[in-house]
C-alpha cells in the first residue's frame, strides 16, 4: 500500500480521534489517558510516514581496503 496514502488514514483517525474528544470528553482520567496514547501513535506515524525510504540506500564499502586519501595541500 503506498504510503502517502497510509498517512492519510493516519491523518484522517487521528482527526476523527479529536472530534471525538471534543464531542464527548472522557469521564475520568484513565479514559483520556487510553485516548492519548493511540492518538500520540496515529499523529507521530501520521508525520514521519512508515520510516522506509523509497529510494533504497546504498551501502558503503565494509572491506578494510588500502586507504589512498591525498595528503592535505598547504
Amino acid at each position: 500500500m503506498n504510503s502517502l496514502v497510509i498517512r492519510v488514514v493516519c491523518e484522517v483517525l487521528f482527526a476523527a480521534l479529536v472530534l471525538g474528544v471534543v464531542a464527548h470528553p472522557p469521564a475520568n482520567l484513565t479514559q483520556g489517558l487510553g485516548m492519548l496514547l493511540p492518538g500520540a501513535f496515529l499523529l507521530n506515524f501520521a508525520i514521519r510516514g512508515t520510516g522506509r525510504s523509497i529510494i533504497p540506500r546504498k551501502r558503503g564499502s565494509t572491506g578494510t581496503g588500502s586507504t589512498t586519501a591525498e595528503p592535505p595541500r598547504q
